[in-house]
């Protein structure tokens, strides 16, 4: 009895390649079972497409790079590590990681200092921004970014510059074995005695943007606009009355940066499979924002009472009031559960700061062909342990 049902040969003949009865015609792509047929799902074969193009121009953007890479190194000449050429590398690699990604935060470094200034004005972030724009448009959300774009470009390179040379100088002066012993001692040296020079040139374009910030409106219309009024009112040492505090904020707040994240580096690499050396540029940026993320958590807590004092010191100081006197009478006002206003904001924006600033910071080590920042032992630690393990044997 002949069947009611076409057979796999006529459905073939009527519909060619839409029918899966096809026996003639072999895939050129051999395929495992659970893979899609490309010519049975057109929208497979266009998210493939997709998909290899943007392969293609990864590929290409990754040449493209590491040709520049390769003009830069030719152009500079071989950098030595610990040479003159390697610190002023060192230098423009943290010019480069703190400006832009400081004034990329603005916005939220608005918020958080009027509310530290008072906590009462806005009961949100997102209604924040849209009391200000409302009242000053979207650039009102930048207002202090200039003052922060100049004053932590100057910060960055002298706080990284300044970094590599004393942690240097520093192992040293207390030689190899000690050097490595005392490790995080020399990372918190270092990163001290940096950071007390770099707030030296951030410290006029802080008091600025301070003031732009907590007065509505701004009492300035830009950077040099400010520094004038400043200068022509209160004198040079009016741009420098806020630098005890912003010491007593950034050198903690420097030292836990550094030290927490060459620990967590060492830690990550320690964890992984293999070596560093084992790890391509990707994932040793990727390892650097990571550990930068992490220590810029615990860098905000530490350094978030400092903060609100600098904030609330340039907005409320009065003329002729001694900085002791002026600290006794904010603390006063506002007791120890206001030395955190603003906290969660904070977290948010130096954790995010902190992992942008390393990852563009050692990015721009590995383009000069220089190592990144820590999870490897240096030379001299890696001679240390194999004559330390000598002994023990």
């Amino acid at each position: 009895m002949p069947s009611l049902f076409p057979t796999p040969t006529a459905l073939a003949n009527v519909f060619g390649n839409a029918t899966p009865y096809r026996f003639n015609a072999q895939s050129s792509v051999n395929r495992s079972p659970h893979e899609a047929r490309s010519n049975l799902y057109a929208s497979w074969d266009v998210a493939e497409d997709a998909k290899n193009k943007a392969t293609e121009l990864t590929d290409a953007a990754q040449k493209e790079l590491e040709k520049a890479s390769a003009m830069a190194q030719s152009k500079a000449g071989k950098i030595e590590l610990y040479s003159g050429k390697y610190y002023a590398a060192c230098t423009f690699g943290g010019l480069m990681a703190c400006g832009l990604t400081h004034w990329s935060v603005t916005p939220l470094d608005l918020v958080k200092c009027r509310r530290q200034v008072d906590s009462k004005l806005y009961s949100s972030n997102i209604g924040a921004w849209r009391k200000i724009v409302a009242a000053e448009g979207f650039p009102g959300v930048y207002t202090g970014g200039s003052p922060t774009f100049f004053g932590y470009s100057v910060q960055g390179a002298f706080k990284y510059g300044c970094y590599e040379y004393f942690k240097k100088t520093y192992s040293d002066m207390v030689g190899p074995e000690n050097a490595v012993k005392y490790k995080t001692w020399v990372y918190l040296a270092g990163s001290a005695s940096a950071e007390f020079f770099a707030d030296i040139g951030l410290c006029p374009f802080e008091a600025v943007k301070v003031r732009m910030q907590t007065t509505m409106p701004p009492f300035a219309t830009g950077t040099f606009n400010g520094i004038s009024k400043i200068v022509s009112t209160e004198g040079v040492a009016g741009l420098y009355k806020g630098i005890a505090p912003l010491w007593a904020r950034q050198i903690p707040y420097t030292m836990m940066k550094f030290a927490s994240f060459e620990t967590i580096v060492e830690m990550i690499y320690h964890r992984l499979p293999g070596q560093k050396s084992d790890y391509g540029k990707g994932a040793q940026t990727g390892v650097a924002f990571t550990g930068g993320y992490l220590a810029g958590i615990l860098c905000a807590i530490v350094s978030h009472p400092a903060d609100v004092m600098v904030s609330k010191l340039n907005a409320n100081r009065q003329a002729g009031e001694g900085a002791g006197a002026a600290l006794g009478r904010i603390y006063k006002d506002i007791g120890f559960s206001g030395l955190w206003n603003g906290l969660p904001v904070r977290i948010v924006m130096i954790g995010t700061l902190t992992g942008l600033q390393w990852m563009i910071y050692d990015s721009f080590k590995i383009f000069m062909g220089l190592p990144t920042t820590g999870g490897a032992a240096p030379p001299a630690e890696e001679k240390t342990s194999q004559v330390m393990a000598k002994a023990a044997s």
